[in-house]
């Protein structure tokens, strides 16, 4: 048996995280990949980039501590390989490609402004392949600070896939740009699963997830429709306290998860689906599928 670690850092537009993962290969058996730690930070870019188009010198020395953090931890870990990727938010910023150098220069952490397609076919080199069954048809929402990315699935393979700057930090801010912004993915959505029968979501993200956890379901059952359609009016219903106080939500969650909820919903109307199901998935075991796949 071999056991070898590697670490993925995902800088997204509400949270960063440092995702630390086993990789267990023995001969003659699957290779096996166990989540050993996993360590959320809420520096939300996206409240900088979205209103000002920049991040400020706040937020970006707190990333630099949390590099220099991450980095122990890594160390301390003995992970032999990582990769550290930023999305929406520092890819937007008009300093994100300058902050990126000054944390590469203070720290050694290399960061990669990827793009939505490119944070997309990360994603999907995850499980979610074994998830997708070859005879139905599903919408992959994928909902993060800065932007949502969608993928459609029938037959087993890619028929399109677009990235939506609908993110929940950004819908946060209410621009008068959000509308056009969802006419366009609406717009997008029903094109492209208009001829597909049998089509269910898969949802992607830590709103979808805690939403999923506090529905007690047993891992691999779908959510309804009806069910995320009542969840998400019993949540609007709450003030931001009581989402905290009452629900225990973080902070940091307690805000966003209503507009990604909204995201969720309107893309099983707009698809006709009736279930979402809810795979633990994301950008950073991606990250970390990608790079045990390429050495």
């Amino acid at each position: 048996m071999k056991i070898r670690k590697f670490g993925a850092i995902d800088i997204g537009s509400n949270a960063i995280r440092l995702l630390i993962t086993n990789i267990i290969t023995q001969k003659g058996e699957e290779t096996q990949f166990k989540k050993s730690a996993l360590v959320r930070v809420p520096i939300r870019l996206g409240a900088d980039t979205f209103i000002n188009g920049k991040i400020s010198d706040t937020n970006k020395e707190r990333m630099i501590d949390a590099m220099n953090a991450f980095k122990l931890l890594m160390r301390v870990h003995k992970v032999e390989k990582y990769r550290a990727c930023a999305t929406s938010a520092m890819r937007e910023a008009s300093n994100g490609i300058e902050i990126a150098d000054e944390i590469l220069e203070k720290t050694a952490v290399k960061i990669d402004l990827i793009d939505g397609k490119t944070e997309a076919e990360i994603i999907f080199s995850t499980d979610l392949r074994e998830l997708i069954n070859p005879n139905n048809s599903y919408l992959y929402v994928d909902v993060g600070g800065g932007s949502t990315e969608c993928t459609v699935f029938s037959n087993g393979i890619i028929i399109n896939s677009k990235s939506f700057k609908l993110g929940t930090v950004r819908l946060l801010n209410k621009s008068p740009e959000n509308k056009e912004k969802w006419k366009s993915m609406e717009k997008w959505i029903k094109k492209n699963t208009s001829n597909l029968k049998r089509l269910s979501l898969i949802g992607s993200g830590g709103n979808i997830n805690k939403i999923y956890k506090m529905s007690g379901k047993i891992p691999g059952k779908s959510l309804s429709l009806i069910y995320l359609n009542a969840h998400y009016k019993f949540l609007k219903q709450l003030s931001y306290e009581e989402r905290v106080s009452e629900l225990g939500l973080n902070p940091d969650r307690a805000d966003v998860i209503i507009p990604a909820s909204k995201i969720y919903l309107n893309a099983m109307k707009w698809s006709n689906s009736s279930k979402i199901y809810v795979p633990k998935i994301g950008l950073s075991d991606g990250i970390i599928k990608t790079l045990y796949q390429n050495p």
